[in-house]
C-alpha cells in the first residue's frame, strides 16, 4: 500500500466549533486559514496522487465539523465529506479515515476531554458509532487516532497544544483514556469489516551519556511511547507510568495492522532531547534527518510485537531543500526493503504529507510535502511513484 496522509486541521483549516479554532483566535498559535485549500481543490490533489501511484490516503473528518454543538450533528458536513470521500475512490484512492488528530471541539474539551472516563466513553464512542454509520459504506480502511501515546504530552505534559498544562494527574489521566478510547474505538470500527489500523508516534531513544537525568528520561519515554501500548494491543493490559494496571482482555489484537509515523531518532543528554546522530543534516523543525531511526522502530517492533503486520503510517520530513528529502526517502524505502527481506511484515507505506499545509505552532512556514501548496509537483515524488508504479 503506497499512499499519502493528512489531517483536517492542517489540510482544511481549523473548524469554527475546534478548541484549535479558540486557541488560534487567542493568539496561542498562528492562524490556519483553509490550510492548504484541500476543501476546495481536493478533487485535483487526488488526481495528482493517483499519478504518482499513491492509491491510498489517510484523512481525517473532523468531530468539530461533525458535531459542533453536544447532541447536534451537521448534516451538510457530513454531506461534504461524503463527497469528498466519494471523489477519492473515483480517482481510484483508497481512503482511510481518522477520528482525531489532537483537536477537539470545544464542547468535549470543556467537559474534560480524554482525561475524564465517563466523558469519553459516553461522547467519544457514540462520535465513534455516528461516524461508522455516516462513512461505514464509503471508507476502505480506518485509522482512528492518530499518536495516542504523543497526545498527552502536547497537551498536559508541557505542551503546545490546548490546554498546554503540566499536570502530572491529568496527564496520567490522559494517557489512560487516549489509549482506551482508540482501543474500543478500533473495536468497534472493526465491526465494519474494514481493515483497522494503529498510528502511534514512535522512535527508539538512544541515551548519550549515563547520567540519572538521561536515564530517568529514557525511562518515561520507553514507558509513554512503547511499553503502554504495546501491553494494551499485545496483551489486553494497559499500563501507564506507575499507575495501577488495568485489565482489558477484549482489546487485546484490536488492530489488523500496526501503524506508526517515524520522523527522528531520541537522543538524549543529560535529560534533554537533542537531535541524533550528530553531524546529521538538520530539518526546518530541528530533527536529525537519518533514516536510521525508522530502522530501530522496525527491529522494535519485530521483537515486540512478532510477526504483526505493520504498516508505516507517516513518514517525511520538513524541509526546503527538495534534494534533502529525496535522500531521506531513498534510505528510508532503503530501510524497509531490508526489513522486509529480514522477515518483517511491513504491508505499506504512506508518506506525510502529499501537499505542503498547516504545521500547527509552525504556521505555514514547514514543507512536508511531494507538492507544494501552489500543487507543483517536487522532484522527490519521483522516487515514491517509481516504487509505487515499479
Amino acid at each position: 500500500m503506497w499512499g499519502t496522509a493528512a489531517s483536517a486541521t492542517q489540510a482544511e483549516g481549523a473548524a469554527p466549533a475546534s478548541d484549535w479554532w479558540e486557541w488560534e483566535r487567542a493568539g496561542r498559535a498562528p492562524l490556519s486559514g483553509d490550510g492548504n485549500g484541500f476543501t476546495a481543490s481536493f478533487a485535483a490533489d487526488f488526481a495528482l496522487y493517483a499519478g504518482l501511484g499513491l492509491r491510498h490516503h489517510r484523512m481525517s473528518v473532523d468531530w468539530a465539523r461533525l458535531e459542533p454543538e453536544e447532541g447536534r450533528h451537521d448534516r451538510a458536513a457530513v454531506a461534504r465529506y461524503r463527497e469528498i470521500i466519494t471523489a477519492a475512490a473515483e480517482a481510484g484512492i483508497t481512503p482511510w479515515l481518522c477520528l482525531h488528530h489532537f483537536t477537539l471541539p470545544r464542547w468535549f474539551a470543556r467537559l474534560g476531554g480524554f482525561a475524564d472516563e465517563d466523558n469519553w466513553r459516553r461522547y467519544w464512542l457514540r462520535h465513534v458509532d455516528f461516524v461508522a454509520e455516516s462513512f461505514g459504506d464509503l471508507a476502505r480502511g480506518w485509522q482512528p487516532v492518530n499518536e495516542p501515546n504523543y497526545y498527552p504530552r502536547i497537551t498536559y505534559g508541557g505542551g503546545p497544544f490546548p490546554p498546554a498544562r503540566k499536570d502530572a494527574d491529568a496527564f496520567n489521566r490522559v494517557s489512560e483514556g487516549i489509549h482506551l478510547a482508540t482501543a474500543e474505538a478500533a473495536l468497534a470500527l472493526r465491526a465494519t469489516g474494514k481493515p483497522v489500523a494503529s498510528i502511534y508516534g514512535l522512535s527508539v531513544p538512544v541515551a548519550l551519556d549515563d547520567s540519572p537525568k538521561t536515564a530517568v528520561r529514557v525511562g518515561n519515554h520507553l514507558a509513554d511511547h512503547w511499553s503502554s501500548w504495546i501491553g494494551l494491543v499485545r496483551d489486553g493490559v494497559l499500563r501507564i507510568r506507575d499507575r495501577p494496571a488495568i485489565d482489558v482482555p477484549h482489546l487485546a489484537n484490536v488492530f489488523d495492522l500496526i501503524g506508526f509515523s517515524y520522523y527522528r531518532t531520541t537522543g538524549i543528554r543529560e535529560g534533554e532531547i537533542v537531535p541524533y546522530p550528530s553531524g546529521a543534516p538538520l530539518s526546518d523543525m530541528g530533527y536529525a534527518v537519518s533514516a536510521d531511526g525508522l530502522r530501530r522502530v522496525l527491529s522494535k517492533l519485530r521483537d515486540d510485537l512478532e510477526g504483526t503486520p505493520l504498516l508505516v503510517a507517516e513518514y517525511g520530513v520538513g524541509t526546503s531543500d527538495d534534494d534533502l528529502r529525496a535522500r531521506y526517502l531513498r534510505d528510508g524505502l532503503t530501510v524497509v526493503n531490508t526489513a522486509i527481506s529480514e522477515g518483517v511484515d511491513v504491508r505499506g507505506f504512506f508518506h506525510w504529507t502529499g501537499v505542503d499545509n498547516y504545521e500547527w505552532m509552525r504556521g505555514h512556514e514547514v514543507s512536508f510535502g511531494l507538492i507544494g501548496k501552489d500543487r507543483a509537483v517536487r522532484p522527490s515524488a519521483a522516487i515514491l511513484k517509481a516504487e509505487a508504479i515499479g
